[in-house]
């Protein structure tokens, strides 16, 4: 399986120097093979590939003598993100969407760099290749070979490395019971087929009106300036704070449910769909739930422990009654179900766990009974 560790790096301020030099060559070659790329349909209508970019690079390093100075691993995985680039756009364009085209890279804007392959070692430090030694904050012990490192420049300076490795683990599977079942919500985080409820901890909601304030500043200040650049810093701080909380929220529920249960039934949102709406408040908060990056871990920690998070139509889960499966119509406003037919009334996002439940339950192949 692979797995990706992540590591707080201190590099010097001559290290520091070398870090951003990389970043920048990087980003003129980004930008270089994109233009290459469409010049070369506009005038030949001929579709270049990786292969064949990367062997324009020992004339591009004689033209361009800075290129010389970062490790040719590391070039190469430039040409491979553009490839991938046009990759995802032609395939998003296959399925009827309208994908943007890739895009050019200004200052700022292109902040990590790959060595996918050789150019490194990890010990008690990072050693890599034209630039040295490099401090680690080494919190936990690497597992398993690693087989790429990618280095990442966060927007408030910070630098942190990732390493992902090939572990030989194989996973013990477990049998279906506990189960249980996942509603996602905005009121409540998640409620629980068994009733119990996450609280949504609203973390960007916490800080908006910090953020507000400090957006006016920015705007405030010149261009070009020190005062824009510290000002800028400030806004992405607090960005980065939320992030923080965000990712550490979803790693403790998800591992809590995952430790406790066997069978993890979600529903299989369209979260980006769910966003397309007009209702920007709503917009917000399900922006501000991450429900994508819970469901994501979720899953992750559930495979690795030999367990299965199943994802389940969410469709009239909320409608139907968990008790007789007769199905009604609610408002968004109407917080409880109370089923007409045989008198069941309950939490109106309890309900949907229950149902959520018994349907991924069924596509096991094993039925649960209704509740009392």
């Amino acid at each position: 399986m692979r797995k990706t560790f992540k590591y707080r790096i201190f590099p010097t301020h001559k290290q520091t120097t070398l870090f951003e030099q990389t970043l920048d060559g990087c980003r003129w070659l980004y930008n270089h093979l994109l233009e290459e790329r469409k010049t070369s349909w506009k005038s030949e209508k001929q579709s270049l590939s990786c292969f064949d970019q990367c062997n324009t690079f020992k004339l591009l390093k004689e033209e361009q003598p800075f290129l010389k100075d970062i490790h040719s691993q590391v070039l190469q995985n430039v040409a491979m993100r553009i490839d991938l680039a046009f990759k995802a756009f032609f395939r998003r364009v296959k399925t009827g969407q309208m994908p943007g085209y890739p895009r050019f890279r200004g200052r700022d804007r292109y902040n990590s760099f790959t060595f996918p392959q050789s150019g490194f070692r990890f010990n008690e430090f990072l050693h890599v290749s034209k630039i040295g030694k490099i401090r680690v904050k080494k919190h936990r012990d690497i597992e398993g070979i690693i087989k790429t490192c990618t280095i990442c420049r966060t927007p408030t300076g910070k630098w942190f490395v990732n390493l992902a490795c090939n572990i030989d683990h194989k996973p013990i599977k477990q049998p279906i019971e506990p189960a249980i079942g996942l509603d996602m919500g905005l009121c409540s985080f998640a409620t629980l087929s068994n009733g119990e409820q996450i609280e949504n901890p609203r973390f960007f909601r916490q800080e908006e009106d910090d953020l507000a304030k400090a957006q006016q500043k920015l705007s405030a200040q010149e261009k070009a300036t020190k005062a824009k650049a510290k000002a800028r810093k400030v806004v992405a701080r607090i960005h980065e704070r939320i992030s923080w909380k965000r990712e550490n929220f979803t790693h403790q529920e998800s591992r809590k449910l995952v430790n406790k249960f066997n069978i993890i039934a979600v529903e299989n949102l369209s979260i980006n769909d769910m966003q397309q709406g007009n209702f920007h408040n709503i917009n917000k908060s399900i922006g501000d739930a991450a429900w994508r990056m819970f469901l994501n871990f979720l899953a992750f920690k559930a495979e690795w422990a030999g367990k299965q998070v199943i994802k389940v139509n969410p469709a009239y889960t909320s409608q139907t009654c968990s008790r007789c499966g007769s199905r009604h119509k609610l408002k968004l406003s109407d917080r409880i179900f109370h089923c007409p037919v045989c008198s069941f009334s309950l939490s109106r996002d309890h309900n949907a766990a229950l149902n959520i439940l018994a349907l991924g339950t069924q596509s096991l192949g094993f039925a649960l009974e209704a509740p009392e």
